[in-house]
């Protein structure tokens, strides 16, 4: 199974997902995963492409996603390890049981929701993500009224799975999304 390069992927991204907020989404969820396979050793354009993809039906089938990018993943040849991790991503969600089986996995799952968070605290203080300071996202996180679509038990089950402290992983985060602001 082959991986689309990212030209490819942002095609069908694009095919895909018109909101210009889940296109900004995809593209902190991505880099915040290709921060993690470069800090782990992995495929970068493997985990990149996981986190740019992985809501790629969201917009158009809100109410039973993944399950059309999981269809469409599989037709296009691409790797089990991408489709795993996007299930595994919407563990809890219609109707979906699958718990992440992998590091890929496990780093989508934490690095999703709490983009929701970094982008909501953006809005209310315009400075570039790669100057935030990580404790103020942890205040953020411990206020359930800010940003209050943003499942906080998941990014806490992603960071379990991962294996990297909550405060850790928003450092990493910090990191990991400047080159969101080169953009």
């Amino acid at each position: 199974m082959s991986l689309p390069t990212r030209a490819e992927a942002l095609q069908k991204l694009h095919e895909h997902v018109h909101d210009d907020y889940q296109r900004h989404h995809a593209a902190m969820v991505a880099a915040a995963m290709e921060g993690y396979a470069k800090q782990f050793g992995e495929d970068a354009d493997l985990w990149h492409l996981t986190g740019l993809l992985h809501d790629i039906d969201f917009e158009e089938h809100p109410d039973t996603h993944p399950r059309e990018s999981l269809g469409w993943f599989r037709e296009w040849g691409w790797p089990d390890a991408l489709i795993h991790a996007v299930e595994a991503h919407a563990y809890g969600y219609h109707g979906y049981t699958t718990l992440p089986q992998t590091k890929l996995a496990a780093a989508l799952m934490a690095c999703d929701e709490v983009s929701g968070i970094f982008y909501a605290y953006r809005k209310l203080n315009p400075v570039p993500y790669g100057q935030m300071k990580p404790g103020s996202i942890r205040k953020k996180i411990k206020e359930p009224s800010f940003a209050a679509k943003v499942d906080r038990a998941m990014i806490t089950r992603g960071c379990e799975l991962l294996g990297v402290p909550l405060e850790e992983h928003l450092a990493n985060l910090v990191r990991f999304y400047a080159a969101v602001d080169q953009q």
